[in-house]
């Protein structure tokens, strides 16, 4: 993975060539969704960019979404019972560890573990577009409190 600074001036180099305005707003945004490796919600995004800008609007956080998913520079994990979480920092497809009690998302490193949606698919004759492989359980802070 790389680290947040170079991974906000590669967004910022992306959004530019696309002709985005780079607003403190918008800059703000990059951070928390490259800072933050608990896969934040568009509302938790709102609720730290409020506390810089108490002016700025939900939609301004939709609406960067919006284009950074377009751009295929944001990773959006969709969850029916649940906000959407998003993933700055690996905007592709790989695998999750989520908490069922705290909710927390985490990205395991583990050697074979994205090797493994296309060795499936190899195998049965697929032709791999895209996965999600969820890993839920009990992270070890909510096993602790128990």
């Amino acid at each position: 993975m790389t680290d947040q600074r170079s991974r906000v001036q590669e967004l910022i180099q992306r959004l530019r060539e696309r002709g985005c305005r780079i607003t403190p707003q918008r800059l703000a945004i990059l951070h928390i969704l490259t800072r933050d490796q608990s896969h934040p919600s568009a509302e938790d995004i709102f609720k730290e960019l409020y506390t810089q800008f108490p002016t700025t609007s939900r939609a301004t956080v939709y609406k960067m979404i919006a284009v950074l998913k377009e751009m295929n520079e944001i990773l959006e994990l969709e969850f029916s019972d649940q906000s959407n979480r998003y993933d700055g920092n690996r905007p592709y497809p790989h695998t999750h560890l989520i908490c069922l009690y705290c909710g927390a998302i985490s990205d395991p490193e583990h050697a074979g573990l994205d090797d493994l949606p296309r060795e499936l698919a190899l195998h049965a004759g697929y032709e791999l577009v895209s996965y999600r492989f969820d890993v839920y359980g009990i992270c070890p802070a909510c096993r602790a409190t128990k």
